[in-house]
């Protein structure tokens, strides 16, 4: 039988976070009841259920050709599932190309074995513009190919592939880099960011902020905005224009199983951005940004909005490139807390850092409850744990953040340029930080570590010595 679906307003999410905080509160920090907060968070993340229907594509007129658009066939079916109280919108085998798909409530679009789905490389399938987040400030702009707003219990699913046919000939070049084919004589985003971060500052209503056509900034991948119970399950994605998987004022979200091969500009991963309850577990990240990054909106305009990234989990993954394997910010001006990092692997040449902090007094919020255990590293080429005030702006603005309670524990590796690379500001000097039974081999330069109140290294060892905390400088 349907059930009668309400949508999830931003008043809806505000509540419901405040109450989830105050009843969190701040986690002690003591590692082990940090810890065991863990079993209570991972209580409340249930990935929807469906029922037992399935709306094969085909049936409404898809047809596995590289040339026909299926974009009508999929929204038909979508919307005939939805209607009858949800179920399966299927891709079967074959390869389908298709410009956006808009999920709607109860609605798990799986992707079948054997099954490609390829977006159009065409823009204008990917209008008319919709309610968004760029880059941690909300506007109006292309769709992401797969998109849901106010939506509940949605999903995509199977063990089928999501090409974006994104490269160095579309989507990539709106960057303006010719390593990703840009150029002088080519569109780029460079006048469309300004803009979009100008109207951020001055608090422009976001349905005035109008930035589709003729903006250049790239879609994201998939992104749910404003949704309760998402499930991503089992896909592989290649080829992204930008972020990949981007959950954005989201609750009760499980990320499984995924596959996100993406190396181009700002392909991230998973990028959770002010939303709660969140799991990514059993995935390869393979990307040419950072293989998770947690966001909470950028500057003014994450301060509007005003709502954390919190009780966030992340487990038995492993990355390969990337900028950071666990990274949290820039864009964490609304504020991150309650993220478990455990058991995955590290390895790359092209992995730049192991956990990742960043952030600066232009962003302001708050980082704070960090943990991560039992992490096996190859190699990395720059820090193993790496907090820096200074990204980008550094220290230019009247919003200092706070950066306190990180941990590691268990964690080893084999080869950094450093292990510890750590800067706060003398105002604002980082608080807190302790590693544990921690080992990091062929470690080539010392440790940075400017303005840290409070680094604590109990049986850390570095190129086969123990380590003692240095001085901070500042």
């Amino acid at each position: 039988m349907a059930s009668t679906m309400r949508l999830v307003t931003r008043r809806d999410f505000l509540r419901s976070a405040a109450l989830a905080s105050a009843a969190l509160a701040l986690l002690p920090a003591q590692p082990a009841a940090a810890w065991g907060q863990v079993p209570e968070i991972l209580g409340r993340i249930r990935p929807p259920v469906f029922p037992g229907r399935d709306f094969n594509i085909v049936n409404y007129g898809a047809a596995p050709d590289a040339s026909r658009d299926c974009s009508g066939a999929i929204r038909q079916a979508i919307a005939l599932c939805s209607q009858a109280g949800g179920g399966r919108v299927v891709v079967p085998a074959g390869e389908f190309l298709t410009g956006a798909v808009h999920l709607r409530n109860n609605v798990n679009l799986h992707l079948s074995e054997g099954a490609t789905l390829r977006f159009s490389t065409d823009p204008g399938l990917y209008l008319p513009a919709v309610y968004t987040r760029w880059e941690g400030v909300e506007c109006m702009s292309y769709s992401a190919f797969i998109y849901a707003f106010e939506q509940e219990n949605v999903a995509v699913t199977g063990t089928g592939t999501l090409d974006g046919q994104a490269g160095p000939e579309h989507w990539w070049p709106w960057t303006g880099s010719p390593a990703y084919g840009g150029g002088p004589d080519k569109p780029n985003a460079m006048a469309g960011r300004r803009r979009l971060f100008e109207m951020g500052e001055n608090d422009v209503p976001v349905r005035e902020r109008l930035l589709g056509e003729g903006s250049w900034l790239r879609p994201n991948f998939i992104q749910f905005y404003r949704c309760r119970n998402v499930l991503v399950d089992g896909i592989s994605l290649r080829n992204s224009p930008m972020w990949q998987i981007h959950p954005v004022l989201c609750t009760n979200v499980t990320v499984r199983g995924v596959t996100a091969m993406s190396h181009g500009p700002n392909n991230d991963g998973c990028n959770p951005e002010s939303s709660r309850d969140v799991l990514i577990e059993d995935c390869l990240l393979d990307t040419g940004d950072d293989c998770i990054a947690i966001k909470s909106g950028r500057n003014r305009d994450g301060r509007r909005i005003d709502v954390p990234s919190e009780n966030i989990i992340v487990r038995n993954c492993r990355m390969k490139d990337g900028h950071g394997g666990v990274t949290i910010g820039s864009e964490a001006s609304g504020g991150v807390r309650n993220v478990f990092a455990e058991n995955c692997r590290m390895d790359s040449p092209a992995l730049d850092r192991v956990l990742r902090l960043k952030t600066n007094s232009v962003r302001g919020g708050f980082i704070e409850n960090v943990f991560m255990r039992h992490v096996t590293v190859g190699q990395v080429a720059d820090a193993v744990l790496s907090v820096d005030l200074y990204y980008e702006e550094g220290d230019a603005g009247k919003f200092p953040p706070v950066v306190r309670n990180i941990e590691m524990t268990g964690v080893t590796s084999q080869k950094s340029k450093y292990a510890l690379y750590l800067r706060g500001y003398r105002q604002d000097p980082l608080r807190d930080i302790r590693l544990g039974q921690c080992s990091f081999e062929n470690v080539a330069n010392d440790d940075v570590i400017e303005n840290v109140e409070g680094l604590t290294l109990d049986r850390v060892t570095v190129n086969g010595q123990v380590r003692r905390p240095q001085p901070s400088k500042g």
